[in-house]
């Protein structure tokens, strides 16, 4: 549990996290439409995510953690938005926090150090796709200056029904 007397810390992710990163992501595999993958991950399926984060500064991963404890309370990630090259300036970012860790300004702290460090990279536009309902995301990337462009409507499906994803765009200052 998350308290609100917790101090929390934003740190580059390192190999030691793997498998506390992959048990994260898995609860939302498992529990959520957030999402679109539908099959849990081992930690050695997860590593080749994780290593082209940690040799890729144009695509980081910062981790959260509560102190004193060390205990991972989320992570962010900027990753190639698309794999042709035209699209190398854009990125896809995303927030992923421990299911007691949510409303606690834990999300804001990594987004706000993950655009800290794409500001010396040269890196044009952030993307995020938002699976739908999902208000707290809505309004942390709000925060953040993104804007709405647009929602691809029953674009995935997982627990036997449709999800729509609303993509929203950022512009980023040209550290570069």
């Amino acid at each position: 549990m998350v308290s609100d007397s917790t101090e929390v810390q934003v740190r580059p992710g390192v190999e030691d996290d793997l498998r506390v990163l992959t048990d994260l992501y898995n609860h939302y595999v498992r529990e959520t439409p957030i999402t679109f993958d539908t099959a849990v991950f081992t930690a050695e399926e997860r590593r080749p995510w994780l290593l082209s984060h940690l040799e890729d500064e144009r695509h980081p991963l910062l981790v959260a953690t509560a102190t004193p404890s060390d205990r991972i309370l989320g992570y962010a990630t900027a990753s190639p938005f698309r794999p042709k090259a035209a699209y190398d300036t854009s990125v896809e970012v995303t927030v992923y926090l421990a299911p007691d860790a949510g409303g606690r300004g834990v999300g804001t702290l990594l987004y706000k150090a993950l655009f800290e460090a794409l500001a010396d990279q040269d890196v044009h536009r952030a993307y995020a796709g938002i699976a739908q309902p999902n208000e707290a995301s809505g309004r942390l990337h709000t925060r953040f200056g993104f804007r709405h462009v647009g929602t691809y409507r029953e674009v995935g499906r997982k627990f036997g029904r449709y999800w729509d994803v609303a993509w929203y765009e950022k512009a980023l200052p040209q550290g570069r």
